[in-house]
């Protein structure tokens, strides 16, 4: 099934690329409208909002909820004590002694006389070609 979804889904990639191919040619080979002047906008004068009423809401009334009761107290059972047996002592293993490596010297490495660093070179400016205009 997935060559399937696949061809179709290249089909359509396909064919979506060549609408917008042709799409692109048919708009450079438009010609230019001429641009229409627009005549100024009016100013618009509104009239002043009208004044609201001040409304005072009324007072919130007092709300006498009754007491909460009482929650009966509970007592838990006692936790029996358990006595577990001691834990018993590991035997303590002694690690073999790991023998000396004497290793040789490291040799001193020549000093080296680099040349000067180079000074990084400005970042060159690309300006894009201009379009000659099309007749």
């Amino acid at each position: 099934m997935a060559p399937k979804n696949s061809a179709v889904f290249l089909l359509g990639l396909l064919l979506s690329c060549v609408a917008m191919s042709s799409a692109a040619r048919i708009l450079e080979e438009a010609p230019e409208l001429p641009k229409v002047k627009l005549p100024p906008v009016p100013e618009v004068h509104l009239p002043p909002k009208p004044e609201l009423p001040k409304v005072e809401l009324p007072p919130v009334p007092e709300v006498h909820l009754p007491p909460k009761p009482e929650l009966p107290k509970v007592e838990l059972p006692l936790v029996p004590e358990v006595h577990l047996p001691p834990k018993p002592e590991l035997p303590k293993v002694e690690l073999p002694t790991f023998p000396e490596v004497h290793l040789p010297p490291k040799p001193e490495l020549p000093k080296v006389d680099l040349p000067p660093k180079p000074e990084m070179p400005a970042v060159p400016v690309f300006h894009f070609p201009k379009t000659e205009a099309k007749p």
